[in-house]
Order: C-alpha cells, then structure tokens, then sequence
C-alpha cells in the first residue's frame, strides 16, 4: 500500500496538513462550544467577584460610618426674654428633659443671636432658640452646611421704643439708638426700616441716626440716663423702657408685615449633631412642641408666675406684673417658623449691610417636627415653602 502523497493540493498551503471536509466539523463544533462554555465561565466568575467586591465596600462603608444614636448630652442655647418663653418653659417646668430621656440636658444663656451663632458653630451648644437673621446668617457664611432650622417658637413681640418727644421717624436725624447685637433680628429690622425712611446707617455706628449694640440690661440703664434716644428690643424690654422708663412706641413691628406676622423666634440645631443624632433631635423638638402647647392653653396669671420665676432664674431678677403681661399681649407662641418670610429677612439683612445675598434654599429641615405634630391630635403639617424639608 502506496504512503499518502504530501503533494499540496491547489490552494493548500505548502507544510500544512489538509483537513477533509466531512472529517472534523463535529470535532470543531466541540471545541467551538467548549470555548463558549470557558469563556462564559470566566465571564460568570468575574461578574460575580465584582459583585462580591461591590457588597464588601457597600458593607465596609456601612460598618465605617457611626450609627445614628441618642446623644449622652443635649447643650441648648436659649436668651432671657419672654420671646423665647418656650425655652423658659421647658427647662423650667422639665418638659424638655422629660422628652430627652436619658440625654442629658444642659443650658445657656445668651443675650443675642450672633454670640448664640458664634457658640453653635464652635460647639459649645448644639441647639439653640434664636432670631432668624443670626440663623440666615450662618447658613449663608457657611454655605448651608451650619445649621438647621427645625422649628418656630414666637411671632411678634418687638418694636422701636424712644423718648416721648420723638413723634415721627423725620425726628430720629442725629439721634442715638440702640440694639441687642450687631447682625441680631432687632439689628437688622431698625437698619432696614431705617434705610426705609430715607436715613443711610453703617455698621460702626456712623451715619444719619446712629445705632449702638447694647446689651438689653445696660439699654434700659443708658435710657433711663438719657444717653439714649430709643431701641428696637424684643419683649420683655420693649415693656421694660415703656413702663419703667417712660418711653413711646415709635414702630410696633407687626405693622410693617402682611397680617402683621413675623417670626421673633426660631429653634435651630448644628447639622452634624443632627446627622449624629436625630432621634435626639426629635426628642428636643417633642418637649418644644409641649411647651409651645403649655403656653397656649395656661391661664394668663399661671403662665405669668411661671415665666417670671423662670425669668429669675435665667435672667437673675423677676419683672413687674404688668411687664409680663404688656409682653405676653404682643406675642404668638408657634412652632411654624413662618417660611414664608425669609426672603424678606435675607433682604433686609443685605439692605442692612449684615449679610450677603444668598440662595437659602435648604435653611429649614421640618421633617422632626412634623413627625411629631402627626403623632398628636392635630395632624397639622409645617411648610417650609419650598426652602428646604417639611
């Protein structure tokens, strides 16, 4: 028997060996599937381990970020002043620590809004009853990322009080007055309304009508002095230069707003405390909402009593009874914190040369609150009118 010829055939490549047709297809079907079948493999294989290395960093990431649990310790910042009677209200009578249950509850004073701000955002506070330019102010300096507002606590309850003889804004020309704090609420609402009517004010006490910060106690003592003409002051010591020194309403503020609404009052939280502890948070806001409660529905002479031993404690001295009551006639005690008229506090606090115009949207973070209000009876629900959450 004759050897295969090694000849090549036409179109067969010369050292190559040439391949029947008929021969191999069933043999190339089989290694064409078992590649399909390795690569599919390989392919299942590394989809999984991208999955698997997908979970684990899901679940490092998870276990790297601390659980949000109760804080061992709530500091509040609160002033002295019947508007912030919500605060007098619930530390005095224990609502606040009742609702924080085992977080303990510690407090200060404040005489103003920015040295409030200044404590919230070094830490010394984590929470604190305060006017809203102060609060707008730190969230535009800080480009939203300080605080929180969470809450209202009173509306009203501030006016421009001076000399008897002044009986129109043309008299206040040349004229000394006074504020709480540089950049506080009352600060910005005399520099805005000053700007108003035509007066030109800086910041350093200069221009048309000169305005002071003044610390409220050493207001009442440069009044009665005479080395002041008039304060824009929130209650109780508007009623304080009325009926202890003889002074007049120039401006009541409440006529200067549609409906006569303007929040005075504001509660406010560090937004790290909160992301760390918002069950805390909404401990805190529980006691509010029942001091709040308290104050709407006591009788005038209890609630009285009860600020002004509230008042002595905080403030060290009580008031006359018809301070107390003067105050409490010009104030509404409410958790909405009046969304609505933030821009116009923005404005008026760039009008007054205290901030920056800004976009706020996201100052306000409503969602506690109103998890709490639909646990009562009401069901009520705070907007905050497309500035933030509710």
């Amino acid at each position: 028997m004759s050897s295969p010829s090694n000849t090549p055939t036409p179109g067969q490549t010369p050292g190559t060996t040439r391949i029947v047709a008929g021969e191999s297809a069933k043999p190339r079907r089989r290694r064409a599937l078992e590649i399909s079948l390795a690569v599919g493999l390989v392919l299942l294989i590394a989809a999984g381990a991208a999955v698997a290395s997908s979970l684990n960093r899901t679940n490092d990431a998870a276990a790297a970020a601390p659980a949000a649990t109760p804080a061992a310790e709530l500091k509040l910042g609160y002033f002295g002043n019947i508007t912030h009677a919500p605060a007098l209200i619930g530390t005095s009578q224990g609502l606040i620590a009742k609702s924080l249950g085992e977080t303990k509850l510690s407090t200060q004073v404040f005489n103003a809004g920015p040295a409030a701000i200044e404590a919230l955002n070094a830490g010394a506070i984590d929470a604190t009853y305060i006017g809203p330019n102060p609060a707008i102010n730190s969230y535009v300096k800080s480009k939203g990322e300080s605080i929180s507002v969470i809450a209202g606590a009173a509306s009203g309850g501030a006016q421009l009080v001076v000399k008897p003889e002044i009986t129109s804004a043309a008299d206040l020309a040349g004229k000394k007055l006074a504020t709480p704090q540089l950049g506080g609420t009352q600060d910005v609402a005399l520099r805005a309304w000053l700007g108003q009517q035509g007066y030109q004010t800086n910041t350093d006490g200069s221009g048309d009508v000169a305005i002071n910060p003044t610390e409220n106690a050493q207001t009442l003592k440069l009044f009665q002095d005479g080395k002041l003409d008039g304060a824009w002051l929130p209650e109780p010591w508007a009623s304080r230069l009325v009926l202890q020194a003889g002074a007049k309403v120039l401006v009541d503020e409440k006529d200067l707003w549609e409906k006569g609404e303007f929040i005075t009052t504001v509660l406010i939280v560090n937004k790290n405390f909160a992301a760390a502890h918002p069950e805390t948070v909404k401990a805190l806001l529980k006691g509010h909402v029942e001091s709040v409660d308290w104050l709407n529905a006591a009788p005038a002479a209890e609630k009285s009593t009860v600020l002004n031993a509230a008042l002595k404690d905080s403030a060290g001295a009580a008031l006359p009874a018809d301070v107390i009551d003067r105050s409490l006639q010009n104030i509404v005690f409410t958790v909405d914190p009046l969304a609505g008229t933030y821009q116009k506090l923005l404005q008026d606090g760039v009008d007054a040369g205290t901030t920056k115009q800004a976009d706020i949207n996201g100052i306000f973070d409503l969602t506690a609150l109103n998890s709490v209000l639909g646990e009562g009876t009401t069901g009520t629900k705070i907007s905050a009118q497309g500035l933030g959450k509710d």
